[in-house]
């Protein structure tokens, strides 16, 4: 028995060592994403062009999700939910911007491509997120999650159609195109 002891002492210190460098490397890698998030939002605050502010909500909204995640599970149901709904609103305003740019998806991918990207990656952790939160509690969620998945389809629509203007319509862009055929069938 005592010369397990030795034994045991020489492998403590490796052992300690070891589990140090685990836990630095594990705070080296969750400081630099709350770091990395607060960056992309002043980035993102200071921007006044549609396609970049886009792109850098796509890179924001996994960050963002993951941002929420841990405010849910330190007990803030209410504002991991308002962190959702404030993306969700950035996202709105932002395919709104794209829109209004009227440029060709198709043919000028810039800010379609980076936030389409950036919302499917957002909505595989979103889903991961509220398969985790209590039942009574996900249709909150799942109200934010579906408004992400509408923007991410108009996004593949505009990315992915053939002929004519590519960027995604408005329902007054829709009810102009009908009436200029109108005039032309007549």
């Amino acid at each position: 028995m005592a010369q397990d002891l030795p034994f045991r002492s020489e492998l403590r210190g490796p052992f300690l060592v070891g589990l140090a460098a685990t836990l630095c490397v594990l705070l080296a890698t969750l400081a630099p994403a709350q770091d990395r998030l607060s960056k992309v939002q002043s980035l993102y605050a200071q921007e006044s062009d549609p396609v970049r502010k886009a792109k850098l909500l796509g890179e924001m909204g996994p960050l963002e999700v993951d941002h929420a995640r841990a405010t849910f599970k330190s007990g803030s149901d209410e504002q991991a939910l308002e962190i959702l709904t404030h993306y969700n609103d950035e996202v709105q305003k932002a395919i709104a911007a794209l829109i209004a740019t009227r440029t060709d998806a198709v043919k000028r991918p810039a800010g379609f491509k980076e936030l389409q990207i950036g919302l499917r990656v957002s909505l595989r952790r979103l889903d991961d997120f509220i398969l985790g939160i209590p039942v009574e509690k996900r249709p909150w969620f799942r109200s934010v999650r579906s408004d992400l998945a509408d923007v991410q389809n108009k996004l593949i629509d505009a990315l992915f159609q053939t002929g004519g203007n590519a960027a995604p319509h408005s329902e007054d862009a829709d009810k102009n195109d009908k009436d200029t055929e109108k005039d032309k069938d007549q």
